[in-house]
């Protein structure tokens, strides 16, 4: 926990845990105020769990959630007056504390001289200037003059973003490149699924964010607010702005666990886990071995979601660990599927379903889960069956794991750059956004029609990077997207179901038959997802290495020959 005092009765600090809190009360803090959303990080404890650590050591808690780069005048006002009522001192939080430190400064306009509110937030360690420029607009932020410029500038830092940087790099060492992401630690978030099953620990999936950043790449430690493509400009946290000739977007994805009643209130106790958060899949394993007998869920919301396969693997891992321990047989399992299908490509499902049987798993399709009654272990879910009237169901749980809902992050959905359902608008072979021609967008924020995972982020960086070094040169798009897409599908421990597709379904399998035959259980592949992929994501991919990614050249037909 890292305290900013900004003045005697005032500090801000970055996202706090729930252990921190009756640190903060020993320290003399009487209230505490929550300016960051709830589901906006995969490691952010919620709302509800610092509240109740704050209720036991007699602190006030307000949660006054801001959307990264929305701060306007009305959530100024309303953290300036809850500030005014809140027990002195206080301690306010966010992500990295920009957020909170902007509202205080906002919330003094006029009450002390502008020198002075730079002043006490630059000994805190934060930069407000941007904020001022704003308030003399009249809080429109002007993009005509930029804090910063690169000839490059990549939004997010994580698979796909470091990736593409690395690439970039590796083509051409000289480039201007910066990559903005606020984040101080990545994560290797395909492994979260093998540390619910046990065989990981999450550690193993955790770097800092400052030794992959690839060298000679700037890194903008800020979140993104908005997008100005006309103005060729990015407008972060705080209103500072960076200037760009060309720009990719990789931001990942948001999980909106808020879509779901009463599930943020219960995550990581009463049952409730998700190995969609690197907090608690070892939650998951906890549950997992702990359950002797009962009724365990396994849900997946309405696509896209990120590791299409992920709510299935976390049900087969469980299954199989119940399997081998002689209690499979005193436990009801279901899968909760919001589709209509176990997977969407149909060439891997008579595998899979040998699974289902083999661990007398109950499929639901078309429920979608809408709310969770944690200290009930109930959970209420809409069945929207074709040629049937809607219903909601009830479903008593003693173990339930979650896949929350999936949207693209908020300022991307409201941007000139996404599409009517909030996605980056991309042309699905080159990657390259349909309206701005000097935007490229990969993983899993963009619209192309393919499975949101890190080995299509693997694919996609060096054809993002061959692009947009063809068009610093003034050539065509020189490389082509196939759609690549792959999902280690864990159906017990020591056996993994490759699937390996592209656009349309079609079969794209990186080995031969008889090493990996993606249709059926492999201990070969369970070798690669287990030995292989970590040490080829770590030290190949976000390093620049396109082992088993190298892109497809686009082909241009000699017109007088053809």
């Amino acid at each position: 926990m890292e305290l900013k005092t900004v003045n005697d009765t005032f500090s801000v600090s970055p996202q706090i845990a729930p252990g921190d809190v009756a640190g903060l009360a020993e320290q003399g803090f009487r209230s505490i105020i929550c300016n960051r959303p709830d589901g906006e990080g995969a490691d952010q404890p919620s709302f509800e769990e610092i509240r109740v650590e704050a209720e036991k050591a007699g602190l006030e808690a307000h949660y006054l959630p801001v959307v990264s780069g929305q701060v306007g005048d009305e959530d100024a006002a309303e953290f300036d007056a809850a500030l005014e009522r809140a027990p002195k001192p206080t301690l306010a939080y966010c992500r990295t504390g920009t957020r909170s430190i902007t509202l205080w400064a906002l919330g003094q306009g006029g009450k002390k001289p502008v020198s002075d509110i730079l002043s006490d937030a630059k000994a805190a360690g934060y930069d407000v200037n941007g904020v001022v420029r704003r308030i003399i607009n009249g809080g429109k932020t002007p993009t005509d003059i930029a804090d910063a410029q690169h000839d490059i500038v990549i939004i997010g830092g994580g698979a796909a973003g470091v990736s593409v940087a690395s690439s970039l790099m590796a083509r051409d060492p000289s480039l201007d490149i910066a990559i903005i992401d606020p984040a101080d630690v990545h994560y290797y978030q395909p492994g979260w699924t093998m540390v619910g099953g046990g065989v990981f620990d999450a550690q193993e999936t955790a770097r800092t964010m400052a030794s992959l950043i690839p060298k000679g790449v700037h890194w903008i430690k800020s979140a993104v607010a908005a997008f100005e493509p006309k103005d060729d400009a990015v407008i972060l946290d705080g209103c500072r702005v960076v200037k760009y000739k060309r720009l990719v977007v990789c931001p990942g994805l948001k999980l909106d666990w808020h879509k779901v009643e009463g599930l943020v209130e219960t995550l990581g106790k009463n049952g409730v886990t998700s190995n969609y958060r690197y907090d608690l899949a070892p939650y998951t394993w906890r549950l997992v071995k702990g359950m002797r007998s009962g009724k365990a869920i396994f849900t997946q919301p309405p696509m896209p979601i990120k590791c299409a396969g992920a709510p299935q693997k976390a049900l087969y891992l469980s299954a199989d660990h119940w399997t081998r321990s002689g209690v499979l047989k005193d436990i009801d399992i279901s899968f909760a599927n919001a589709g209509g299908v176990l997977f969407g490509v149909k060439d891997y499902v008579p595998a899979l379903m040998d699974y289902i049987e083999r661990y007398d798993a109950t499929l639901n399709f078309f429920h979608n889960l809408i709310s969770v009654d944690g200290p009930a272990r109930k959970a209420v879910f809409s069945v929207a069956e074709p040629e049937k009237e809607a219903r909601t169901v009830e479903m008593d749980f003693d173990m339930m794991h979650v896949c929350p809902p999936q949207t693209a992050p908020d300022f991307v959905r409201v941007s000139p750059l996404a599409d009517a359902a909030g996605w980056v608008d991309v042309d699905q072979n080159t990657l390259r956004h349909k309206t701005f021609e000097n935007v490229w967008s990969l993983g899993d924020v963009m619209n192309a029609p393919n499975a949101k995972t890190a080995a299509a982020a693997r694919k996609q960086a060096p054809v993002v990077a061959e692009n947009l070094m063809a068009d610093i040169h003034n050539h065509s798009a020189a490389a082509h997207y196939d759609g690549y897409g792959s999902c280690p599908l864990t159906v017990e421990r020591g056996k993994i179901v490759l699937a390996e597709f592209g656009y349309g379904g079609k079969l794209l399998p990186s080995f031969p038959p008889w090493l990996v035959n993606g249709r059926q259980p492999s201990r070969m592949a369970w070798l690669l997802k287990e030995r292989i992929l970590p040490p080829l994501y770590w030290q190949g991919m976000l390093r620049g290495k396109e082992w088993l990614a190298k892109p497809e050249k686009v082909t241009v037909k000699d017109p007088i020959s053809a």
